[in-house]
């Protein structure tokens, strides 16, 4: 048995080769059923985020990286072609696992450090679950990987601040407009980042914040907490014309602000300035926007230099977070010890995380 992880990631490509590589739930769900009929792959753990599409499989070839990336491209609609395989990464065996650790732990994360990748780490585990994906040796690395990331979290500074994507989002728009007071915001999205997002703008002092998402319901549930104002897709052209900031973060499959839309937007206000900050994987700005007269666009490649003077408590806590890892990876390796042993002479052993 095998275990390997391939993937792609921000050190690896850049944000337009990234997104082609996004998997929603419904494109993650089949990639797992795919993996499944192969009677190759024993486990998988499929994890896309805003900053990765990785495959995680246990499997009973040798050379499995193929194996794995031909049904992602597949899914993709996309050639297997040298020019976009080179973005892919493949760790075997204990890198694999380590690699895991890091992911969890935030110190493999754009954002270094950040909370919010062990809830999307914890989402792809409950989906392999679901996929009858999560065998003995999965279901021991995945509940250690959880509580070596927790554990990061707690017990050192890896996570000092809650610095987050949406937290530099928000620190750059302070940055480039110089202050808050009046000046308006629209936030496309209502998931977790748009909810961090709301919060930031609050704290520092934006009064006037319009909610926009694809449910009604939760756009006005977001705009409540933090007193702002849900507004429709409907509206997005008036509602542009108002505002100083929009930040997305909704991944939708395709561009909600489209370079023809602001071009009529900006040519109705001459002197009006225009932030655009897309935190959305897939890209939910149109690129070209940034070469409109008075729009400025950053994206979540953007971020990196934001949090850099932020950082120094976390990177102190890296020492101790690989310590962390290092001894998870050798209980790792006792537990299924133990269980291999337990299989060769028929006695039983509880499979526990």
């Amino acid at each position: 048995m095998n275990l390997i992880a391939v993937g792609i990631n921000h050190k690896t490509a850049p944000i337009d080769t990234r997104e082609k590589f996004y998997l929603d739930e419904t494109r993650r769900e089949f990639l797992l059923s795919t993996l499944h009929s192969n009677p190759s792959v024993i486990e998988a753990i499929v994890l896309s985020t805003c900053n990765r599409t990785e495959i995680y499989a246990s499997t009973i070839s040798g050379d499995a990286a193929d194996l794995l990336l031909k049904p992602l491209f597949r899914i993709k609609n996309l050639p297997l072609i040298p020019g976009l395989k080179k973005h892919f990464y493949r760790y075997d065996e204990q890198e694999a696992i380590r690699h895991f650790l890091n992911v969890c732990a935030g110190l493999d994360s754009i954002v270094f450090g950040e909370r919010q990748i062990l809830g999307q780490v914890k989402t792809a585990i409950d989906l392999s679950r679901k996929r009858g994906m999560l065998g003995k040796c999965f279901n021991v690395l995945s509940g250690i990987a959880i509580r070596a990331g927790k554990k990061a979290q707690s017990e050192t500074q890896i996570s000092y601040g809650g610095v987050s994507v949406s937290w530099a989002a928000v620190t750059i728009a302070k940055r480039m407009l110089g202050t808050f007071q009046n000046k308006s915001f629209l936030i496309i999205g209502a998931g977790k980042m748009g909810h961090l997002a709301a919060g930031h703008l609050k704290n520092k002092g934006a009064k006037y914040i319009y909610i926009m998402n694809r449910s009604k319901e939760k756009a006005e549930q977001l705009a409540r907490k933090f007193d702002g104002t849900p507004v429709s897709f409907w509206d997005i052209k008036e509602i542009l014309k108002e505002v100083d900031v929009c930040i997305c973060s909704a991944g939708a499959p395709h561009y909600l602000i489209e370079r023809d839309l602001l071009e009529k937007v900006m040519a109705t206000h001459q002197k009006k300035k225009l932030l655009c900050v897309d935190i959305s994987i897939p890209r939910n700005i149109e690129p070209t926007v940034s070469s409109l007269n008075n729009v400025s666009l950053v994206t979540i490649d953007d971020l990196g230099d934001v949090v850099a003077a932020n950082m120094a408590k976390r990177y102190s806590a890296v020492s101790q977070v690989e310590a962390i890892i290092t001894a998870k990876i050798e209980e790792y390796y006792n537990k299924i010890s133990k269980i291999r042993s337990c299989e060769r002479t028929g006695s039983y052993a509880p499979v526990s995380a």
